[in-house]
């Protein structure tokens, strides 16, 4: 499939370089952090250790090379274009083989285009890919008005795959991205042929007592519950006071750094003692420099309050859907999925967590391969 010659005159290249002056104050800053005090022997339960995060910004200032991403980035085409008012950065990799089916890839909060340097290679031997960075998001950001929720974004990428010639796409998503994915087979179902999502697009509607629950259900339903009420603060947060907590992230990397990281270790394998035994350490770090540089913590966090403000019943879609769930750190039900998807297929795996792609990028690959071969 040849891309439309008009369309892709509505975008523009990307190279990403950083200014030197902006590295250097990043140094600048973390080597003057202010460090809070902790209770005596405190672990994660109050959220993340000043040890394990003084050993981490220690790292970010003198052993990370942010250079090293920057050129890794710059190594896959990018691009900018504004779509209903927004800057939308995106990598464009088109594949050589003649039956490649374009694939549009979402990711969600606190991640980035990062979360697929893994997968590009690899994928783009059987699909061209399409992976932008969300509205507010990294290099799409800040977003330049209200109203950027889950719906107003799939109809920005449906917009973006015409604007690259695609009029028939399959689309993936983990985390805010399956939202958006899920809602791409509601407002542009000619084009769209299938869905695939990790981790689900509803919240259990049972509760742990239900008779009719399977066990690896009914730990979804008990994960759902510790986890709100263990670490669900930064979504009330970002749900009603984006711009509050903009400040300090803004101002602060290590306040970057430790809200970011904090909900890396709660949503990851729980296996792992620390985020970076589930997630390589510099990945980690190139995600929340990416944050840091764009200033986008509050247009980034802003996507909860957007989606709290639109929130309402799902418009139910006939795409094919499919799920992959990573152990219980995703927590979707079928029954409920089935409600208003089309389901199609439906796979538990036992490694793996909510940054699926991040890691068990090996299963994310099968997954994906196998799901949209017979749509290709």
């Amino acid at each position: 499939m040849e891309p439309n010659t008009d369309a892709t005159a509505e975008t523009h290249p990307f190279h990403l370089a950083v200014p030197q002056a902006e590295l250097d104050d990043l140094r600048d800053r973390l080597a003057r952090t202010r460090w809070p005090s902790e209770i005596p022997g405190q672990d994660w339960s109050r959220g993340t250790p000043v040890a394990y995060l003084k050993e981490l910004a220690d790292h970010w200032a003198d052993g990370y090379d942010w250079r090293a991403w920057e050129a890794r980035l710059n190594a896959h085409p990018q691009f900018t274009t504004e779509i209903d008012g927004q800057n939308i950065h995106f990598l464009h990799v088109r594949s050589t083989a003649p039956d490649a089916l374009p694939l549009l890839l979402t990711h969600g909060w606190p991640g980035s285009v990062v979360e697929f340097l893994e997968l590009i290679g690899p994928l783009s031997r059987d699909f061209h890919l399409a992976i932008p960075s969300l509205p507010g998001f990294g290099f799409s950001g800040p977003t330049a008005e209200a109203g950027w929720n889950t719906t107003r974004i799939a109809r920005a990428w449906a917009e973006l795959m015409r604007r690259l010639g695609y009029d028939r796409y399959g689309a993936q998503g983990g985390d805010f991205g399956s939202g958006i994915t899920r809602a791409l087979g509601a407002v542009d179902p000619e084009h769209v042929v299938a869905l695939h999502v990790n981790g689900g697009t509803t919240y259990p509607s049972a509760t742990e007592d239900d008779p009719t629950l399977t066990d690896r259900e009914r730990a979804r339903v008990r994960r759902r519950y510790e986890f709100m009420q263990a670490a669900g603060g930064y979504i009330a947060i970002q749900s009603t006071r984006p711009q509050t907590l903009a400040y300090g992230l803004t101002d602060s990397p290590v306040g970057q750094l430790a809200w970011i990281v904090d909900k890396f270790k709660d949503m990851t394998n729980l296996e792992k003692e620390v985020p970076h035994e589930a997630v390589d350490r510099d990945v980690l770090l190139t995600n929340v420099t990416i944050y840091w540089l764009t200033g986008t913590a509050g247009s980034s966090a802003a996507l909860y309050y957007e989606e709290a403000q639109a929130w309402g019943e799902q418009e139910p879609t006939h795409v094919p859907l499919g799920i992959a769930q990573f152990t219980v750190q995703d927590i979707a039900l079928r029954r409920d999925e089935e409600k208003t998807n089309n389901v199609v297929r439906w796979r538990d795996y036992d490694r793996g967590g909510h940054f699926a792609a991040l890691e068990v990028p090996d299963l994310m690959l099968t997954e994906i391969r196998e799901f949209f071969a017979e749509y290709r």
